[in-house]
């Protein structure tokens, strides 16, 4: 595997660093100096701490060359992302005919945004891989590759691309994901999507049917580590294993059984999962987050504290302000999560918007939901711009969660049905001489003779001369006034256009409006 990874930092000519940045260093400058998506000042860190991370092709990406391959992970960059990216890329490039010059894996986000997945930088040491040989989104033009007909893409722990890369779909050549199907097989598209657990034991799958002699110990550990954190230690209460996952899991234990202990292992690898000492409310957020758009751009990061804790955070509501309006979300939905002694989930639900409508619409919604029931009830909670719910179903993870957002997404994009009453107005109550059956004016308008308006409207003599007497108010000159109405019944219009005296407006005692 690492020789695999070193090949494609090659072939991309992508420069490896010196040594492996730590990422405690990376976690503190993240801290102190740099903003997680700061991408300009990123990218100058790696490129002047390491002389790293920014390739040629990134430079001239549309110059010829060879074709690239690249099987790109989801957008929260996880263990599960990042582990079925790698391997799936090396077991394409092991087994493919076709003369492709670069099989690559991809991770989504930045170099820097490994720090705050302590759950991959410790897996990767474990491993002894060094965390350095990945490769990171912004470390190729994908855009350039594809208009220069060089790019081929495979989807590992997603289905669909978002919309920001849609001009990237027509290189997309096959899908391996877990979660709810929402891309159509193709001819030139095959799509394996199976509700498991884990997206790496469809790699597992893949790759013991079609080519076991490429596994060993490494690759196995990877993988094996991979099923059993996002399976919750194959616990069935968990309610996150299915059959598959510990058929997998089983079958490399036979394979390796040199393998570490599924439960030693566990503890380890959600240790560091669960560690967000010294991460701040952004950074906790982008620890786990994915997003979906429609309507609403809605960020549903999953965060590792109990919900009293994240609500007890001093400037909770600020930060989660600026977090959006940085990043450009109109809602929050954030999941909690932590676990009793049995290692069941204790899961819970905050949402944030500055809309009070966005907050009840979406929180309604979720409650409402039967597939699943989320069985949400309500926390206590100090801050007025967030919803908090306990959930009752805590079974129902994120991964079960983002489809309810989607589907409301979809009902608000199709009947319009959010509004926001804190920043349109409402409809004032009907007046009492409104154009209703007895209503003061439901038996038409008094008579107003020609000479009576001219009599009220004409201009005063005494003022007039006033302002003749003081050159710096001749400008100011009452005009007069036309009327004109019409009566159909019950209902008229009623126009009336009038010129008052106003402050720097030319005119003429005889002018007309």
């Amino acid at each position: 595997m690492e020789e695999f990874l070193r090949s494609c930092r090659r072939t991309l000519q992508v420069p490896e660093p010196c040594s492996d940045p730590d990422p405690l260093r990376l976690h503190e400058v993240g801290q102190k100096i740099l903003k997680p998506r700061d991408h300009i000042r990123t990218r100058t860190r790696f490129r002047s701490g390491s002389d790293c991370c920014i390739s040629v092709l990134q430079e001239n990406p549309d110059r010829a060359g060879p074709d690239v391959h690249v099987v790109l992970g989801n957008e929260a960059c996880d263990v599960d992302s990042m582990v079925s990216a790698m391997a799936f890329a090396y077991f394409l490039f092991k087994v493919r005919s076709r003369p492709i010059s670069c099989q690559a894996s991809v991770s989504q986000g930045h170099p820097s945004d490994l720090a705050l997945r302590s759950d991959s930088v410790f897996l990767l040491r474990r491993a002894a891989l060094p965390q350095h040989l990945l490769l990171f989104r912004d470390q190729l033009d994908l855009r350039a590759l594809r208009r220069a007909g060089r790019l081929r893409l495979s989807l590992v722990d997603h289905n669909v691309l978002p919309s920001s890369d849609a001009d990237l779909e027509g290189a997309v050549v096959e899908v391996l994901d877990h979660h709810q199907a929402e891309r159509t097989p193709s001819p030139t598209c095959p799509v394996t999507v199976e509700m498991v657990g884990s997206c790496a034991t469809l790699v597992t799958e893949r790759i013991i049917k079609e080519a076991p002699q490429i596994l060993d110990q490494q690759l196995a550990f990877l993988l094996y580590a991979t099923v059993v954190l996002d399976c919750i230690n194959m616990a069935a209460a968990a309610g996150k294993v299915t059959p598959k996952d510990s058929c997998y899991v089983a079958e490399l234990e036979a394979r390796f059984p040199s393998l570490p202990p599924r439960g030693a292992l566990f503890q380890e690898l959600q240790k560091a999962k669960l560690d967000v000492s010294g991460l701040n409310t952004e950074q906790m957020l982008l620890k786990d987050m994915k997003a979906v758009s429609g309507s609403l751009n809605v960020a549903v990061p999953v965060i590792y504290l109990r919900l009293e804790e994240l609500l007890q955070r001093v400037e909770l509501e600020a930060e989660l302000s600026a977090f959006c309006h940085k990043s450009g979300f109109d809602l929050l939905l954030m999941m909690t999560i932590s676990f009793t002694e049995r290692e069941e989930p204790i899961r819970e639900l905050a949402v944030f918007s500055h809309s009070s409508t966005c907050r009840e619409q979406v929180s309604s919604y979720l409650k409402r939901a039967q597939s699943p029931a989320l069985g949400l009830s309500p926390a206590p909670c100090l801050h007025p711009l967030i919803s908090a719910f306990h959930q009752g179903n805590a079974l129902a993870s994120r991964k079960k969660l983002l489809p309810l957002v989607q589907d409301f997404l979809r009902e608000c994009d199709g009947g319009g049905c959010l509004g926001d009453t804190e920043e349109e107005p409402t409809v004032p109550p009907t007046p009492s001489n409104s154009l209703v059956d007895g209503c003061p004016l439901d038996g038409g308008l008094p008579c107003i003779t020609a000479e009576e308006l001219r009599g009220k409207t004409s201009p005063d003599p005494i003022r007039v001369a006033q302002n003749q007497n003081q050159p710096e108010l001749q400008h100011i000159v009452p005009t007069q006034i036309r009327l004109s109405c019409s009566r159909n019944q019950n209902m008229f219009w009623f126009c009336l256009v009038i010129a008052l005296d106003v402050l720097g407006l030319e005119s003429n005692q005889n002018q007309n409006i």
